[in-house]
């Protein structure tokens, strides 16, 4: 009889308070951390992301505590996308993915150097600026409904309207060739006086543009 013994996977349901991204860059000369990232997620997929989290200090220096001790033993240089559930002072490792994070698509807007510069740069070895952030900003996904091989926008100037002085709206629509359902067809960026109202902004424009199927 085989001494083996049945590895045993064990779940525990947490009943975490919000979700956040830790953008973590891995360089030459050491650690750094973006601003936390918000984001909210519906079947399994983000639809709209917001920096900075609001999070307690407890909770941030936790977070940077095992993301530091995560992307350090995984080893090489760029940035890794970082997930946490946040349950009040405590936050909880989900998952990690080491590349550019599509809920860190907001640092398009909200920060200098964003996520693919960061990427980049750690990479390449190059100097990596102070990353400051521009203010309070988020993305929102814009979402196809149905198959389709061909496909137009319609409504982008009626969504980059929606810009004003010191709160601008930007697009990125990603050129896909084709459309699935739920798939994410681009993404609508916001800044705004506080992260709600950036929030609010990014979904209005994002609902604004609308996919045309031929």
């Amino acid at each position: 009889m085989r001494g083996d013994r049945p590895r045993i996977i064990v779940e525990e349901f947490i009943a975490f308070d919000s979700e956040i991204t830790l953008l973590t860059v891995s360089t030459k000369d050491g650690i750094l951390f973006c601003a936390p990232v918000g984001h909210r997620q519906e079947a399994g997929d983000y639809r709209d992301s917001w920096q900075p989290a609001a999070l307690s200090e407890g909770a941030l220096m936790s977070a940077r505590h095992q993301a530091r001790k995560v992307v350090e033993a995984l080893g090489g240089h760029g940035i890794f996308g970082v997930e946490f559930f946040i349950c009040s002072e405590k936050a909880i490792f989900s998952e990690l993915s080491p590349r550019p994070h599509d809920t860190g698509l907001v640092t398009l807007i909200s920060q200098f150097p964003n996520e693919f510069e960061l990427h980049l740069r750690a990479i390449l070895g190059l100097p990596i600026p102070s990353i400051e952030l521009a203010g309070p900003a988020a993305s929102a996904v814009i979402l196809a409904d149905r198959e389709s091989t061909t496909i137009a926008y319609d409504g982008v100037a009626d969504a980059l309207a929606l810009g004003a002085p010191g709160r601008p709206v930007d697009l990125r629509i990603f050129a896909k060739p084709n459309a699935l359902k739920n798939r994410r067809m681009g993404i609508a960026l916001a800044r705004g006086e506080t992260t709600d109202d950036a929030i609010e902004r990014a979904v209005a424009a994002a609902s604004r543009v609308r996919i045309r199927y031929e």
